[in-house]
């Protein structure tokens, strides 16, 4: 379950990287649902049943995601963006490219 405490302590944990800044609003608006600025809240969150099955997939049907993985997934974000790009080279972490 996803409470509103997961997602204050995701963004603040967002907040805290501006690195991921530009990333976390590519991804807002990538996942949000249609006409989302026209509906309450007005915010860009994504369906109801899109987040429901990413989350069964990625965490089981009893499984409580972390604010960290929301960081983490960003993050890996960013590196695919940055693939697809054309820019091949090392990581930002500091592993291997190609492993």
């Amino acid at each position: 379950m996803v409470t509103a405490r997961f997602w204050v302590a995701s963004a603040a944990r967002v907040a805290a990287r501006p690195a991921l800044w530009p990333v976390a609003l590519r991804q807002a608006r990538r996942v949000a649902r249609p006409g989302w600025g026209r509906r309450p809240p007005f915010l860009p969150l994504p369906d109801r049943a899109y987040l429901r099955y990413r989350l069964e997939t990625q965490y089981g049907p009893e499984g409580v995601p972390r604010p960290d993985d929301v960081v983490e997934y960003l993050r890996w974000c960013s590196e695919i963006e940055r693939y697809a790009a054309g820019d091949r080279g090392k990581p930002r972490d500091g592993g291997a490219a190609g492993r």
